[in-house]
């Protein structure tokens, strides 16, 4: 770690015992036939100028200087997403979470829910559409989660795609890397065909509509886990609005702020808002 003033969104030694390991033995088998490990800017703090950047929603240019540069933590960025090191450990980490709160390491249950978010004016058109009911244009982020409000499968799609064709994708994801998986509860959004998907993947749904009866908010049974999780989310300035160019960065982004959040929970420590 440098000798820098600490910004609140870096990973404390407790947090980095989480982390580094696992980085570091990723590092050890990337060793070139120079001899060199790349770059020369210590991992912890790539780590730390990501967690920066998703924090404070701020542009690649803009990464303080005494963090490693763009050119330096993009690369990384790029890599772990790319290589699927990001996923790895996310999972990693959302095991040991449950483990702690004395449940298996996967889940047998997920709530589904879709959320739209405007597109920036860079990102590219082809990638993005409009939301008909919501009438937002950009980008859609659909998420499963588990009971403790642990993310379980990101798909990041154009806001045009409905919440059903979206919902099929994150029960392909679901299936193929927690197939322990075999109840979903969704909202109205998500129609038959949905529905039909999931038995065949062995997956039972429930939608969960909400009461029309009742005046005010009324937080709706088990969707609410996925709804806290997204305004968990939007504490990351860098999810409220579509940043990203390639929707598999805006899932990247969307795991570095979920580890974010895992490695809070794992270690009892927080991280003030910007409120």
């Amino acid at each position: 770690m440098s000798d820098r003033q600490r910004y609140p969104s870096d990973v404390t030694d407790a947090q980095w015992d989480l982390i580094g390991p696992f980085l570091q033995a990723w590092q050890a088998k990337r060793v070139s036939v120079t001899g060199q490990q790349g770059g020369g800017y210590e991992l912890r703090e790539i780590v730390n100028a990501i967690l920066y950047q998703t924090r404070t929603g701020c542009q690649w240019a803009y990464l303080p200087h005494d963090l490693p540069p763009k050119s330096a933590t993009y690369y990384y960025f790029a890599l772990w997403r790319d290589d699927g090191t990001d996923q790895a450990i996310h999972d990693l980490l959302r095991c040991q979470a449950r483990e702690k709160a004395g449940r298996a390491e996967d889940p047998s249950a997920v709530v589904l829910d879709t959320q739209s978010l405007r597109a920036a004016n860079h990102v590219p058109a082809a990638t993005t559409g409009k939301d008909a009911g919501k009438k937002v244009p950009g980008r859609k982020r659909g998420l499963a989660v588990d009971a403790l409000g642990l993310i379980i499968a990101v798909v990041v799609t154009a806001a045009s795609i409905s919440d059903n064709v979206l919902g099929i994708k994150l029960l392909d994801k679901i299936a193929e890397h927690t197939p322990t998986v075999t109840r979903a509860w969704v909202d109205a959004g998500f129609q038959q065909d949905f529905a039909l998907h999931g038995a065949v993947l062995g997956v039972d749904v429930e939608v969960v509509k909400r009461s029309d009866t009742t005046a005010g908010f009324v937080p709706v049974k088990k969707r609410w886990i996925v709804e806290q999780v997204n305004g968990t989310l939007m504490l990351h300035r860098r999810l409220t609005r579509e940043y990203e160019s390639r929707p598999e960065s805006s899932v990247s982004r969307t795991l570095w702020a979920s580890m974010a959040n895992i490695v809070r929970r794992l270690t009892g420590t927080s991280t003030p808002t910007w409120r």
